[in-house]
């Protein structure tokens, strides 16, 4: 059985942007160089995010140490 795959009815706004660069060709350098300048945008966006929480739940080390020790999986029954 063959698996389904999810096509989006529409592309997103940053698919059509990309799409628009299609007609250029670039070195494999500049392709690195866009990888990583992607790569670091979506790392700042998820550092932000992430302190904005720590902010908002006044998490601090002992928070991170106390997740360390915490058991979250549950017992599964068979």
């Amino acid at each position: 059985m063959a698996a389904t795959q999810i096509v989006p009815s529409r592309l997103s706004n940053i698919q059509i942007e990309l799409l628009k660069l299609y007609p250029y060709s670039v070195s494999e350098k500049e392709l690195g160089d866009i990888r990583k300048m992607l790569a670091d945008y979506f790392a700042q966006r998820i550092d932000s995010e992430m302190d904005q929480l720590w902010e908002q739940n006044n998490w601090n080390e002992q928070t991170v140490e106390t997740w360390k020790s915490e058991h979250l999986r549950s017992k599964t029954s068979k």
